[in-house]
């Protein structure tokens, strides 16, 4: 018994040691205060079976109180599963009465004989700005959470009938560059500035011509920042950012945005004696409207582009791989093209490549893999081809050119993938035009030369002595086959010369392939993926005038398409609606109200306007 309690003891004694290199000791600390703020430092560790707390020495600042130890445990059992989660908390109020940037150096605490160490954490002290001096205290708060709206906690106590004025609350907006090229991705940021209690704000961006647009994901729970600008220490977040890729060149205006904010105020002439028994809080609302300034973003055209310009804008790479590189006749082979990099990776057109003739090709498979970020769409776009060599031999694939424009160093430049080299062998069913029938086909042998095979059928007879030669059906045994030969070149001509002309061949497939897109776009709706739904509304129409009308990528404006359009006789009614319908799909995402409604209006505008065009073109 003493030996089994001796080996338990000995496994309870190795399990924590094995759990205490998951003990951590975390700092938390406002990144930002003002020059006499009290502020809290706390040091928390996730057990309670610690001890000898050390803390920092805390140089640069003055320990006003602490350190004020408390524990916290947790005890929940889930799907039977049980799981105990412990801590303790170590308090310090600290102040610093001297601006500049300070690290509060790591404390440390003995877990099991294992001494744990935090980490290091940085915190700037502002001078007092002209907003005031408490601001900070009340910024040591935490976060304030909002929904489409935040809540400051500010230092500047304003009563109803005061006067709000624009250096207590507004909002910039900021580009990350002013001067582009098209195509180029530029950040656009709307930042809040508060000294006062706002705690709802409401706004949009307005439709901007010239640009597509993406919005950046931001938190909803806004965490607003003490931060001093102009000399005074306001409370600041970034409200919204969207990435705008200029369609055009030329100066593209950025219009002036007025949002509606809501601000808590102190009422007027109430009694507190009767506040208190009446359950008044002193408090009401105010509205106040804030103004964005409008911003000109400069848009060059591109230098004289390529004859294989990709249409891509950015920084980017390319990778290829051919599977399988030896197969049979008849056998389907892939290759893929994969380009990783930031830019414009939406409208990066499908690299051709020079397939040997007697392959036969069909069209590219494109699966996007990107995502947005502040430098734009940043990840892959995967083509893959899938072709049938029809013939055995070694056939060479040569490399693929993708050229695009580097934002870096302002310069067009050209990449290559590696040239495969393809083995085709014979296979069991040979060239394509013998395979349906190979199997079934004998060879005859001539047993002796005096047997002949008996002719059966309708046999014509001939009168002994009777001359073909000069007669009207001798010339038209000669007359008709030619006719006929001269028939078949002048109609396969025409053939190759349709088949060739990849416009028409375009334009006749342009609104089966927005069909496709759409279908895949209505099962995104029944699904309820609402940003890939738009995104592939937004492919089938863009792509279908691109067809159609045979513009290029890089020429996909709403200005170019208007144009086009009533070059083609359609009418204004038609065009209207199809720039509506796209105004409607960029916007709907952002719309509040039912986002499958929504959805659903617009995947019906789509499917009309397209129908419409198709019998107007």
């Amino acid at each position: 018994m003493k030996r089994l309690f001796s080996v338990f003891i000995l496994l309870t004694t190795i399990s924590v040691r094995l759990f205490a290199d998951g003990f951590t000791l975390t700092t938390s600390a406002p990144s930002t205060v003002e020059v006499g703020d009290k502020f809290r430092v706390q040091f928390t560790v996730n057990t309670q079976g610690a001890s000898h707390f050390t803390p920092p020495d805390f140089k640069g600042f003055e320990v006003i109180y602490g350190p004020s130890t408390s524990s916290q445990s947790s005890f929940q059992i889930i799907n039977g599963r049980t799981t105990q989660s412990s801590s303790i908390t170590y308090t310090f109020v600290v102040l610093c009465s001297v601006a500049g940037t300070y690290t509060i150096n790591p404390a440390s605490v003995t877990v099991d004989g294992t001494v744990i160490k935090s980490n290091p954490v940085k915190v700037k002290v502002l001078s007092i700005g002209q907003g005031g001096s408490s601001q900070g205290q009340q910024q040591s708060s935490g976060s304030h959470s909002s929904s489409q709206q935040g809540s400051p906690q500010t230092s500047r106590p304003v009563t109803s009938g005061s006067n709000i004025s624009t250096n207590d609350l507004f909002m910039t907006a900021t580009l990350s560059r002013t001067n582009v090229y098209e195509q180029e991705a530029v950040l656009l940021t709307y930042k809040i500035y508060t000294l006062v209690n706002l705690t709802q704000l409401e706004g949009k961006l307005p439709t901007l011509d010239g640009f597509q647009i993406q919005e950046v994901s931001l938190p909803r729970n806004k965490n607003f920042q003490l931060e001093q600008y102009n000399g005074r220490n306001y409370r600041s977040v970034i409200w919204s950012q969207y990435v705008l890729f200029p369609q055009k060149s030329g100066d593209l205006v950025i219009p002036s945005i007025t949002y509606e904010g809501t601000v808590v105020v102190r009422a007027r002439n109430i009694d507190p004696i009767d506040a208190f028994f009446n359950g008044i809080t002193g408090m009401q609302e105010m509205t106040k409207h804030i103004t964005t300034p409008r911003l000109v973003m400069h848009v060059s055209p591109l230098p004289n582009k390529p004859a294989n310009f990709s249409g891509a804008v950015g920084q980017f790479s390319i990778s290829s791989s051919l599977s399988p590189q030896e197969v049979d006749a008849n056998d389907a082979v892939t290759l893929r093209l994969n380009v990783k990099g930031v830019g414009n990776m939406k409208l990066i057109n499908t690299p051709e490549v020079a397939f040997p003739k007697d392959f036969e090709t069909y069209d590219a498979k494109v699966n996007d893999k990107f995502s947005l970020t502040r430098s734009g769409l940043s990840g892959s776009k995967e083509f893959e081809y899938l072709v049938v060599p029809r013939h055995a031999g070694t056939y060479t694939i040569p490399a693929t050119d993708f050229v695009y424009f580097d934002t870096e160093s302002r310069t067009y430049k050209t990449l290559q993938t590696e040239p495969y080299t393809l083995k085709v062998n014979k296979g069991a069913g040979g060239n394509a035009h013998t395979a349906d029938y190979s199997n079934n086909q004998q060879d005859v042998t001539e047993l002796n030369q005096d047997i002949r095979y008996i002719k059966q059928g309708d046999v014509t007879l001939y009168q002994h002595g009777e001359q073909l030669w000069g007669t009207t059906r001798y010339a038209l045994y000669y007359a008709v086959p030619f006719i006929l030969f001269i028939a078949a070149l002048v109609i396969g001509y025409k053939r190759m010369a349709a088949a060739n002309d990849s416009v028409r061949v375009r334009g006749r497939k342009a609104n089966k392939t927005a069909l496709k897109r759409m279908k895949k776009a209505n099962k995104l709706l029944a699904d309820k993926k609402q940003s890939e739904f738009y995104d592939e509304v937004l492919r089938a129409m863009l792509g279908y005038v691109a067809d159609k009308l045979n513009i290029p990528q890089e020429r996909l404006s709403k200005d170019n398409i208007q144009s086009e359009l009533t070059a083609s006789n359609v009418s204004q009614e038609h065009i209207a609606a199809f720039i509506k319908t796209l105004d409607d799909c960029e916007f709907a995402r952002y719309a509040p109200g039912d986002a499958t409604t929504n959805m659903e209006s617009v995947y019906n505008s789509a499917i009309r306007i397209i129908t419409q065009m198709e019998g107007s073109i």
